[in-house]
C-alpha cells in the first residue's frame, strides 16, 4: 500500500481554521491524503465551526483540538499555516523534505457583532477554506495564492 502524503494544517488554537481545512480535505480528499491539524494552544473545538461546517455537509465534531506535535510536524508532507500568528511561531520543522504553506484567514472567533453577523464571518471563512482546499486539490499546490 502506497503511502499517502501527510498534510498538517496549524493555526493558533485549533479551534476554527486548522478545524475547517482538516475536515474539508478529509471530505473531499482523504483517499489521497493522511489529515492531522492542530495549535499553538489547544483552545477547544469552536462550536460555530462545528455549526457551519455541518451546514456544509461536514460532521467535525468528534475532532480534538490539540497542540502542534513535533514528530507529526517533522513527518508531514505538506505543512500549512491558516493565520499570521501561527505562520510566525510555528516552530522549528527539521524535516528539511516538509513544504511549508502558509494560507492566511482572518478569524472567525474574534468576529463581533450581532450572532447572524457573527454566523456570517465564519461562514465566509468557511466557503474561503473550502475554495483553496478545492484548488489544492485540483492542481496539488497552492502555496503561494
Amino acid at each position: 500500500m502506497e503511502k499517502k502524503p501527510l498534510i498538517y494544517f496549524l493555526c493558533t488554537g485549533n479551534s476554527c481554521r486548522s478545524q475547517i481545512a482538516d475536515g474539508f480535505l478529509k471530505a473531499l480528499g482523504s483517499d489521497k491524503y493522511e489529515v492531522r491539524s492542530a495549535g499553538l494552544e489547544a483552545h477547544g473545538l469552536n462550536p460555530r465551526a462545528i455549526q457551519v461546517m455541518k451546514e456544509a455537509g461536514v460532521d467535525i465534531s468528534n475532532n480534538t483540538s490539540d497542540v502542534i506535535d513535533p514528530e507529526t510536524l517533522n513527518r508531514a508532507d505538506i505543512v500549512i499555516t491558516l493565520c499570521g500568528h501561527a505562520d510566525e511561531h510555528c516552530p522549528v520543522i527539521t524535516n528539511k523534505n516538509v513544504t511549508k504553506w502558509h494560507w492566511g484567514f482572518d478569524d472567525p472567533a474574534q468576529a463581533t457583532g450581532t450572532e447572524d453577523e457573527i454566523i456570517a464571518k465564519f461562514r465566509a471563512v468557511r466557503d474561503s477554506i473550502k475554495n483553496r482546499i478545492e484548488r489544492f486539490l485540483e492542481n496539488g499546490e497552492c502555496g503561494g495564492i
